[in-house]
């Protein structure tokens, strides 16, 4: 993908990977534009903002009474232990960012991209993912912002009176225009999900606005999920092959590994090797 010139790199990214160290990772990504377009869970951006307001989290243990974290005040992501204080003080700073930009009717790229350039002049020395998309011009969506702690900051906003809509339709057309303009798409999931369904869906939604792309042309996924269990977001990409979201022919893949072990090793992989993009493509943002 990242030597075929033309090619529109397309991430999908579920679950908390953030909180699980992947950060880094996912920062050198969109520093060395490996890809153009990420499509997020809501989780992996609140817990990418908290990193870079200095709210940590913190290696914990999958063995532990539950009731004896939430006596005190501790949240727990399988062996990721956080505080639910810090976490409510980033839901309140989203409130009030959301403030300072109402009123807002737009896509959640268009909020996504205002959060990340406000993380920026809040804090120039610091880093995430969403700052980095900001400064290299990456959208970022999130196609099911209200299920995260976005959401929650948004509704305190609105209980407060402060005019914040963000639009998920217009998540589904903007990228899908995106897809329709591209010569051609290749796509990486991170598990599944919304993420990897709303990126396979923009295939269907090209053809029936007679914009036939002919399938994404690359495609890979690491998950841990097997077919005959519902899982894949659905199904396997010989299974989307008959749904036109992949094409016929597309080289494709799915490496069945934990998100946390194949990620670093194919990023470093990929920064090891020192692959350039011979051209960037134009979103038109």
């Amino acid at each position: 993908m990242i030597e075929d010139d033309g090619c529109t790199i397309m991430l999908g990214l579920s679950g908390a990977m953030i909180p699980a160290g992947m950060q880094q990772c996912l920062i050198e990504l969109v520093r060395r534009r490996y890809v153009d377009i990420i499509v997020s869970t809501g989780a992996n951006v609140f817990h990418d903002t908290c990193e870079h307001l200095g709210v940590r989290h913190y290696l914990g243990h999958h063995h532990v009474d539950d009731r004896h974290l939430f006596e005190h005040g501790i949240d727990r992501i399988y062996d990721v232990f956080a505080f639910e204080e810090q976490f409510r003080e980033i839901d309140a700073y989203i409130a009030d960012f959301s403030r300072r930009i109402a009123p807002f009717d737009g896509s959640s790229r268009a909020f996504i991209r205002k959060l990340g350039a406000y993380l920026i002049d809040a804090a120039p020395r610091k880093e995430s993912l969403i700052a980095e998309c900001a400064r290299q011009e990456v959208p970022l969506f999130i196609p099911a912002l209200c299920d995260s702690s976005i959401g929650i900051g948004l509704v305190m906003a609105r209980r407060k009176g402060i005019e914040v809509n963000v639009d998920q339709i217009a998540d589904t057309d903007e990228i899908t225009r995106m897809v329709e303009c591209a010569p051609k798409t290749g796509v990486i999931y991170i598990g599944g999900g919304v993420p990897k369904n709303f990126i396979q869906q923009t295939q269907v939604i090209a053809s029936i606005h007679d914009r036939n792309c002919g399938g994404h042309a690359y495609a890979i996924q690491y998950t841990t999920d097997a077919p005959h269990w519902g899982g894949l977001s659905g199904c396997t990409f010989e299974e989307a092959i008959s749904w036109g979201k992949e094409a016929p022919f597309c080289p494709n893949v799915q490496c069945f590994c934990d998100a946390t072990i194949a990620l670093p090793l194919i990023t470093s992989g990929l920064v090891g090797k020192s692959l350039q993009r011979r051209s960037v493509p134009d979103m038109g943002l």
